[in-house]
Parts: C-alpha cells; structure tokens; sequence
C-alpha cells in the first residue's frame, strides 16, 4: 500500500497513541508532583526527549505548571502541578480512554465466545 494514502490512519494511530502517553504522564505527575523528566521517561517506557515533549506540549496547553524548588541534593528542580484546566483535560481523556479500552474489551469478549463455541466450550 502506498504511504501516502496511509497517512491518516496512521496519524490518527500516532495522535492516539501520544494522548494515551499524555494521560498516563498526568496520572503519574498527579501522584508524584516532584517526579523528574529522567523518573518518568523510566516509568513510562518513553526517551527522555519524548517526555521532555509531551510535558512541554502540556505546559503549553496549560495543562501543567512547573514550579523551582530545591532538592535535598541543593539541586534546583522543579515539581510539576496539573492546572484546573490540565485535571479537566485528564478527566476527558480518562473517560475517553476508558470508552476506548471497554469497546475493545467488549469485541474481545465476543471474538472470545465465538472461538469457545468453534472448539465446544472445551475451555
């Protein structure tokens, strides 16, 4: 297939793919404002320079904000904080997520039945 014509769906795939990314970096961010970039890339299974990105994307957005502080090391480093509005987009998203992840489930629980019945519920 030419790529060209791809370009969509695959766009799409990538774009849900990054809001998936997004949600569980404000999950975790949520629960651990003093987390650094380095944690999450770790946490995430993301490079570094993905989670420098998404949180930059994010505080663009207004969805995080980034505060200095200093650290038992005398390091400045910086606690991040959903904004108002950056819980409101987790909660779309979340909800958003969930819908997602329950249709699947749902086709799943059906491609499942349909293969018991095929092989007479042996299972």
């Amino acid at each position: 297939m030419n790529r060209y014509f791809d370009s969509g769906r695959s766009m799409q795939k990538e774009k849900k793919l990054e809001t998936d990314e997004m949600l569980k970096l404000m999950r975790i961010v949520n629960d651990n404002p003093q987390i650094t970039q380095r944690e999450l890339s770790f946490n995430l299974g993301l490079s570094l320079g993905k989670v420098n990105f998404l949180m930059k994307a994010m505080m663009e957005k207004g969805f995080i904000k980034a505060r200095n502080f200093k650290n038992s090391n005398h390091k400045i480093a910086y606690m991040y904080c959903l904004t108002p509005e950056g819980i409101e987009e987790k909660t779309k998203v979340t909800y958003a997520f969930l819908k997602r992840k329950l249709a699947e489930y749902e086709k799943l629980e059906s491609e499942i039945q349909q293969l018991r019945e095929e092989v007479g519920n042996e299972l």
